[in-house]
């Protein structure tokens, strides 16, 4: 498996058990990469994932107080936000890295950079803890267990088969197979100069 890869599915699987030490949306993490670093920033990334599919559980509560719902969507919004920006420094990342490989006449470009495939594996990472915690439920009937079990082997499956397809695409990139292009997220609703709503209030 490619290094880098490797990296990914330990950082992301032990910052999701880290995260469950607390198991609460308003902890303080103890991030153990020095700033600055690619593993930090895959730390970062993890637990910004792992704070929000909580908080994405939280606000599917039938009863929960509409201002408490209102200002759960506002840090949900900022967390997109954050998560897309940690995102686009993983490409820097690796922008930087491949910036003296020479691309082949007849390289191609991928559908997605890099980093937004790295992205894909560390919610797989959370998909994984959750679905396995379904399957240890002892509340639970048994085809439950069963249903949960089975939708396990086929994240763990998809895990593989998205680790494998990155280091290739890695590979191919360090190598002059592939290019990248890094396009920043144009998220037009958090611009108060293009959301419609918020500029005609100017």
């Amino acid at each position: 498996m490619n290094i880098f890869v490797s990296k990914c599915i330990e950082i992301f699987a032990n910052t999701t058990l880290h995260y469950h030490k607390f198991d609460n949306i308003d902890a303080t993490p103890e991030n153990p990469f020095q700033p600055g670093t690619i593993d930090d920033v895959l730390f970062r990334k993890n637990w910004i994932d792992a704070v929000q599919w909580h908080m994405e559980d939280i606000i599917r509560d039938p009863n929960i107080d509409p201002v408490e719902a209102l200002a759960l969507k506002r840090r949900i919004d900022k967390s997109n936000q954050d998560r897309t920006d940690l995102v686009e420094d993983i490409d820097t990342y690796f922008r930087d890295l491949y910036k003296d490989v020479v691309p082949a006449a007849d390289a191609t470009i991928n559908t997605e950079s890099p980093a937004w495939a790295v992205d894909r594996l560390s919610i797989l990472a959370l998909k994984i803890y959750h679905m396995e915690q379904e399957v240890k439920r002892t509340d639970a009937s048994e085809a439950h267990v069963a249903k949960c079990g089975a939708k396990l082997a086929v994240l763990l499956e998809q895990q593989k088969d998205l680790s494998t397809a990155i280091g290739q695409l890695l590979d191919d990139i360090a190598t002059g197979k592939k290019y990248m292009k890094v396009y920043r997220q144009m998220k037009m609703y958090n611009d108060a100069d293009t959301n419609p709503v918020l500029y005609a209030k100017k």
